[in-house]
């Protein structure tokens, strides 16, 4: 397995924008989707979103939506995560992956060779 490079994280002021950048795509991995996730200090990892190559379709975690988007560079094996009003309950460390197209809110994935992630800080 290819590992993911996750950049673009940094520290914003609540109601802030970020954009995370992910050096890796389905294409890579010849996988029909890939999603970001995230862990925040003493919690489990969940899913936040992903996106469906072939036809564009987007999946959402209820908490994230209608602020983040998830979007995809094919031509530069890269995918996206626009971050608008932010919140600080969004601090967590972000990774990229791929991942069976969530389905009534389960989050699966079998990726193993997870990038270092890229750390979003979100202060009130």
């Amino acid at each position: 397995q290819v590992q993911p490079v996750e950049s673009g994280g940094g520290s914003v002021q609540a109601g802030g924008s970020l954009k995370l950048s992910c050096a890796a795509s389905a294409y890579t991995y010849g996988s029909n989707c890939m999603g970001w996730f995230r862990q925040a200090p003493g919690k489990e990892r969940e899913g936040v979103a992903a996106i469906y190559t072939e036809g564009g379709t987007t999946y959402y975690a209820d908490s994230v939506k209608g602020r983040f988007t998830i979007s995809q560079d094919n031509a530069k094996d890269t995918m996206y995560l626009q971050m608008n009003s932010l919140k600080p309950e969004d601090t967590a460390m972000y990774y990229c992956a791929p991942l069976d197209c969530p389905r009534r809110g389960i989050w699966r994935t079998d990726f193993r060779n997870w990038g270092q992630g890229t750390q979003l800080t979100v202060s009130s």
